[in-house]
């Protein structure tokens, strides 16, 4: 690991989570240099939803770069960006009856992000933005301006303004939160200015697992209908099929005026999507570009992964099939220790929460204990106070039940740990 502390900044963070050097990877197997497997339940951060070298994504590269395919083509037109345009349009578009726009801002989810809070301004002529508490949408200086994390923003050292924070589903527990912010909204005395849009996650990844109701989010889009804002869905992290359906807001029967698409949308390779209604398509040819907008490996890996698992509800219904067993083993082990901690399940599709709620110290050093289990399973939340589970979609019963099982057991022994520690204090 030398050389690593010798030239990589400081700044580097899953690299202290997992101190080990990986050499190869399949499905949902991770392998280090010395031949130790870890079972894979971060996924990239929700970038591998087909796991790792998925077989159908490795042998279309592979045959396109054979054939002197196109590599990085700005936004002219290519075969594999027509090919991937048509399948998107036939595979997710249509049967989903929905009609966006795209448009390819540059490799990463916060390219998007930014993309869409200029182009909702620019549209509406307001500079306000309704953002929600616990939301995380990059760290480039106008995502991280809608990004809730005082961590980030108290580093960042630049002006902040043009952002209103309203509180998410569920963070005064029972309250209906949207009361408060139609309040702030009706008030022309509120102080805050009417905002061009309004950008949320519909599960908080980095936030905490904090899963928005279908009733709030429907509610949420009749205010924006109401009072002329545009609806921002960021679905970088829980869309391409993360929460069972391939847009996080399927299930709630809403149409949001933009889309932010990343991560697992290029197949595991860098690229990310703005979705936005026809009518909104007010750039200037030029106006808003990005050297790597055109990355063709991602439009062919995009069009496999589409092709192969969104020509019908297969997937969707795998996933769903999945939750029931992650849900169900998380609560077991929740309800094992229910009578000394105070355990929180929560999350849809796959992406799952295990917050320890009196005792926020935990998840951190649960993490550790899997990852000597020979289990990958990051932390999140404003404290890092939520153990996350983001296994590829594609995982195999078996191997998402072993994975489980090395978790339990990582909690055990730090459960057990702490009790010994507290029967030799005494």
């Amino acid at each position: 690991m030398r050389i690593f502390e010798k030239l990589e900044s400081e700044v580097r963070g899953y690299i202290r989570s997992f101190p080990t050097i990986f050499k190869k990877a399949k499905g949902s197997i991770l392998t280090d240099e010395q031949g130790v497997e870890y079972i894979d339940f971060f996924a990239g951060a929700g970038t591998l939803n087909y796991g790792h070298n998925n077989e159908h994504i490795s042998k279309a590269l592979i045959e396109y770069l054979q054939e002197d395919g196109i590599v990085h083509g700005l936004d002219m037109a290519t075969t594999a960006k027509k090919e991937f345009l048509q399948s998107f349009e036939n595979l997710i578009l249509k049967p989903r009856n929905l009609e966006y726009k795209l448009q390819f801002t540059g490799p990463t989810g916060t390219n998007a992000v930014e993309t869409a809070l200029k182009l909702a301004r620019l549209v509406k002529g307001r500079s306000n933005v309704v953002a929600f508490t616990n939301g995380y949408h990059g760290l480039s200086q106008g995502s991280l301006a809608v990004t809730g994390n005082n961590e980030y923003r108290d580093e960042s050292y630049i002006s902040r303004t043009n952002a209103t924070f309203m509180p998410f589903d569920g963070y005064f527990d029972d309250m209906n939160t949207l009361k408060y912010f139609r309040k702030f909204l009706e008030d022309g005395s509120s102080g805050v200015d009417l905002p061009a849009a309004v950008i949320l996650e519909t599960i908080q990844g980095e936030g905490g697992i904090n899963v928005a109701s279908k009733e709030w989010l429907q509610e949420l889009e009749a205010i924006c209908r109401e009072f002329d804002m545009l609806l921002i869905v960021d679905d970088i992290q829980v869309g391409n099929g993360r929460s069972g359906e391939f847009f996080s807001f399927e299930f709630a029967g809403i149409n949001p005026d933009m889309v932010t698409l990343s991560k697992s949308i290029g197949g595991g390779l860098p690229m990310a999507l703005l979705l936005f209604k026809p009518h909104l398509d007010q750039w200037k040819p030029g106006e808003h570009t990005g050297t790597f907008r055109g990355n063709n490996l991602a439009f062919v890996a995009s069009k496999v992964s589409l092709y192969n698992y969104w020509q019908n509800d297969n997937l969707s219904k795998a996933v769903k099939y999945k939750e029931e067993i992650l849900k169900d083993s998380l609560t077991q082990i929740a309800n094992k220790y229910k009578d000394v901690y105070d355990i929180d399940v929560r999350g849809r599709g796959l992406v799952y929460g295990f917050e320890i709620k009196n005792d926020k110290s935990m998840a951190g050093e649960i993490s550790k204990k899997a990852f000597q289990e020979g289990l990958i399973v990051e932390t999140c939340g404003s404290e890092e106070q939520v153990v996350k589970f983001l296994p590829p979609l594609l995982i195999e019963e078996e191997l998402l039940k072993e994975g489980l099982k090395r978790f339990e057991i990582a909690v055990d022994k730090l459960i057990e740990e702490r009790s010994e520690h507290l029967k030799g204090a005494y």
